[in-house]
């Protein structure tokens, strides 16, 4: 839970001297809150456990609701307020914060029910509306009550006879309770990676095809293997804005990574993903890259041990997004851009990490990076006894793909000419012959 700044409830609470006498209702004054801050997860079907859509589903759960609002764990959100600005900031405002509390300390009355805003249509099932292509698991995958499930791999055709652009796109868990995340790669006509394996038969691959996406994490993708969507808790579905788009090439396939986590009580899932093209072909491709580290070792008992991990740009790009990764023992992330001149700034700070909500951060505006631009993250693991979601202080830890075991990766997405090669974001031109002028 996080403690609230000192500054922060000065400025809630002198507020409530300020606020004009008169009846704090539901309908007419936080219902409205709920609609703009809540419902895209307090809803049915959604990764909440409970509906906030009506009175007679938030008036039970009205005394939890004053103390998650006031420590700001609900919304869940946790970006450094002194660096960067993002568009999908989910922060109440001190005079939404003043209202739900004067609501639930007057008993939470209900209210002319004629002065609520119409109800807020949701597409059902889909957050982006519904999707031009739809690709499903084709049979539910059984998730056993106990023991530790590997990662299970799925690959699926997209039937795709043309280069396509996508707008919006979206993981839907057939069973949240089970499904830890999901991880949506794009494998693209040629590529080696998995070709042994047929369509739709869930397998566990070796290590070695696992991580033969030229990439050094199992999970961080690289030029051999794009990142398409993903899915955890809390982690939004993806809009990308006017004008760019992710790419599809025709005769691509997905490859569907499942992470299950067996909670005591036999399952069958059956996720889905659900895809949004764009109207015209974009003026930026979009990409979701990684800086990451898999050769750490976290001791045992060490309460704030660091990790770094970069990644430099090999051409100019716009940063859209921003998602720091890692486990139990995550706890606190920093992304810092480094220039070609020198200059550097903090992008995100991530002061408190926390592993049940996995939020990726857009900025309001996308920053230009000129070639040469490198990203640094520095991460901070918490391996003591005093980290209450600690699975063993007593050992040492390790990359490894299970929550007991840790990650330490960076993501973020960019945006770059839709005309060029994504390999040139990986390799630096080679320099020129001075005698030839050429290679």
């Amino acid at each position: 839970m996080f403690r609230l700044p000192v500054f922060f409830s000065l400025v809630v609470f002198s507020a409530g001297a300020a606020m004009k006498p008169g009846s704090v209702t539901f309908y007419k004054d936080v219902l409205p809150i709920l609609q703009k801050n809540c419902q895209e997860c307090h809803r049915a079907g959604e990764v909440a456990p409970m509906a906030f859509t009506t009175y007679e589903e938030v008036r039970p759960w009205a005394k939890a609701m004053r103390v998650a609002v006031l420590s700001r764990k609900m919304p869940p959100w946790f970006a450094d307020p002194a660096y960067g600005k993002f568009h999908n900031e989910r922060m109440l405002r001190p005079d939404e914060m003043e209202k739900i509390v004067k609501w639930i300390d007057k008993g939470a009355p209900a209210g002319d029910k004629r002065e609520a805003p119409p109800m807020k249509q949701w597409t059902e099932g889909w957050s982006i509306g519904k999707p031009d292509l739809v690709v499903e698991m084709p049979q539910a995958f059984p998730v056993p009550a106990k023991g530790t499930i590997e990662y299970t791999y799925l690959v699926l055709p997209l039937n795709l006879t043309k280069d396509t652009w996508v707008q919006a796109a979206e993981v839907r868990p057939g069973d949240r309770a089970v499904v830890h995340h999901v991880i949506a790669f794009l494998r693209e006509p040629g590529s080696k990676w998995m070709r042994d394996v047929d369509y739709g038969v869930p397998f566990v691959p070796n290590k070695t095809a696992r991580n033969s996406r030229n990439s050094g994490a199992s999970e961080a993708g690289g030029p051999g293997s794009e990142l398409l969507v993903g899915y955890a808790p809390g982690l939004q579905a993806q809009i990308f804005r006017p004008g760019t788009a992710k790419l599809l090439k025709a005769g691509t396939d997905v490859v569907f990574q499942m992470h299950y986590t067996a909670n005591g009580k036999a399952s069958l899932d059956r996720t889905k993903i659900g895809l949004t093209f764009a109207k015209e072909p974009p003026r930026e491709r979009v990409m979701t890259m990684a800086a990451s580290n898999t050769k750490f070792v976290i001791p045992a008992g060490e309460g704030n041990h660091r990790v770094e991990s970069q990644f430099t740009l090999q051409a100019d790009t716009r940063l859209t997004g921003l998602m720091p990764h890692m486990h139990l023992r995550g706890k606190a992330f920093q992304y810092k851009a480094v220039y070609p001149t020198g200059e550097s700034e903090i992008l995100l700070n991530v002061p408190r990490y926390d592993f049940a909500w996995q939020l990726f951060y857009y900025l309001a505006e996308p920053k230009v990076f000129p070639k040469g631009t490198r990203i640094e993250c520095v991460a901070y693991f918490d391996n003591s006894a005093n980290n209450a979601f600690n699975p063993d202080p007593s050992k040492e830890v390790r990359w490894g793909d299970q929550s007991w075991e840790e990650m330490m990766i960076g993501w973020f997405d960019v945006a770059f000419d839709a005309t060029m090669s994504p390999i040139k974001l990986y390799r630096a031109d080679k320099p020129a012959n001075p005698t030839t002028g050429g290679e």
